[in-house]
């Protein structure tokens, strides 16, 4: 039998297959109108292999991957439904969809603002250094995925707002910043997706990374969801072999490569083929982290998690991250309170072995850092949620714990307020709301300054 080759569904397209007609009136013509604002793109794969049609709209798959009508607030989809199918006012449309894109947040915490760093008075756009250690790469040619997540937070990728994304269309930019910043040591290829590339555009972004004058890139991360959506990247494709390849050549140089593998369910993992693509991974000397969001109609059950960090454990992966999904895009859908998210994290950590307790959460990326929730304590009279940094633009700030007053309705870190009477939290500058973040622009990775928090 020949091997499946992958084919891309979208609004204009998904009318062809024989799932179309297992959707509703009223599902179908929500997937019309949420797809003007949000990304919709699927695969037979996702379709066929991960969606239980029997259990529509709420199996989590669908969720995940189709667009739903409660995705914009009423008023919203409202009006979107009279512009484009009683109106058809293309030109009303797309200025409707233009300002409801912007309403929601499409770039949080200043990605565009504070993590975009200078080569020689240029911006690169194509390249975030937010970390001391740690640069985010987007190759132009990885800015698409085999499937679109709902919830994504990068979805103005996938849009045509072209003043909004992140893209790279070769790594000369990238090599030269890295050889101004010996303090890096890490470089993320992430997107969009880096493994819809085929082999050979992929090793072009790598393969410099290799050079001896860059000997202090020690991990080489790939951030990717077609572990999930599209595992026969790495077994029957027609070029797996290559990437396979290449990720050997990696290794081999006495780096690390990382694959940050996105699993937002249990199910992603019981395909034949799905625990086949980790296997093969693993047999170059690459390893395979596994992270998510945990996301409500999704993944709040901290059943599904046990059964993923258990099941990705006893295949060889690295159960990483759960997060708190980011404030952008469709929220208030997907969003579930902090409280809730840290109940889910330490049931599913009770609930597995040793091995898969690797796992780090729940965790928000905010403007200063990445924040974990390590629990709740009550400290005299007050309950309190303690925080710390795992990472943050100042590296002082990373594993200090500090303390918001506990709140049971807080769903982002914006929500929660300082502990024990206290204006502000430690990292915040005595002028409201700013902090100290590294300028790691130029030859300045030692400099600090002030900036106003967005």
């Amino acid at each position: 039998m020949a091997p499946e080759k992958f084919k891309p569904y979208t609004l204009s397209t998904i009318r062809e297959t024989a799932y179309w007609r297992k959707l509703s009136e009223e599902a179908r013509e929500a997937v019309a109108i949420v797809s003007q604002v949000l990304p919709f793109r699927i695969n037979e794969y996702v379709m066929r292999e991960l969606i239980d049609w029997s259990n529509i709209p709420d199996d989590p798959i669908f969720r995940l991957t189709f667009p739903h009508r409660d995705m914009l607030l009423e008023e919203e989809y409202a009006a979107l439904y009279d512009l484009y199918f009683v109106r058809q006012d293309k030109l009303a449309l797309d200025k409707r969809v233009d300002s409801i894109r912007r309403r929601m947040n499409p770039h949080p915490a200043g990605q565009m603002t504070s993590n975009v760093p200078t080569l020689h008075g240029k911006l690169l756009r194509g390249i975030q250094h937010k970390y001391k250690q740690t640069v985010l790469f987007f190759p132009g040619a990885g800015q698409t995925c085999h499937a679109y997540c709902t919830f994504c937070f990068r979805w103005p990728q996938f849009v045509d707002m072209e003043t909004l994304k992140f893209s790279a269309n070769e790594s000369d930019d990238l090599v030269a910043y890295l050889k101004q910043h010996p303090e890096v040591t890490d470089v993320l290829i992430t997107g969009g997706d880096p493994m819809v590339m085929n082999a050979r555009s992929l090793a072009r972004y790598i393969e410099p990374l290799l050079a001896p004058d860059l000997d202090h890139i020690q991990n080489i991360r790939i951030g990717t969801k077609s572990l999930a959506y599209w595992p026969q990247r790495f077994v029957s494709d027609g070029d797996a072999d290559d990437v396979l390849r290449l990720f050997e050549r990696v290794v081999q140089s006495g780096k690390q490569l990382a694959v940050m593998g996105h699993y937002s369910h249990s199910v992603e993992l019981v395909p034949d083929v799905a625990r086949l693509a980790v296997k093969r991974i693993l047999s170059t000397g690459a390893t395979l982290r596994m992270q998510s969001p945990v996301i409500r109609h999704v993944n709040n059950d901290s059943k599904i998690w046990e059964a993923l960090w258990m099941d990705g454990a006893k295949l060889g992966a690295i159960p990483y991250y759960m997060f708190v999904e980011r404030d952008t895009g469709p929220r208030h859908y997907f969003e579930i309170s902090l409280a809730n998210a840290l109940d889910i994290f330490r049931t599913s950590y009770l609930g597995v072995s040793g091995l898969a307790r690797t796992a780090r959460g729940p965790s928000m990326s905010i403007h200063a850092g990445k924040v974990v929730i390590e629990g709740v304590a009550t400290i005299g009279n007050e309950q309190v949620f303690v925080l710390q940094f795992l990472q943050a633009r100042n590296q002082d700030w990373v594993r200090k714990p500090f303390f918001a007053k506990f709140d049971s309705t807080a769903v982002w870190f914006d929500d929660l307020v300082p502990a024990f009477g206290q204006k502000r939290f430690f990292f915040q500058n005595d002028e409201t709301p700013s902090f100290q973040k590294i300028d790691f622009n130029e030859n300045a990775s030692r400099k600090t300054s002030l900036e106003t928090l967005s």
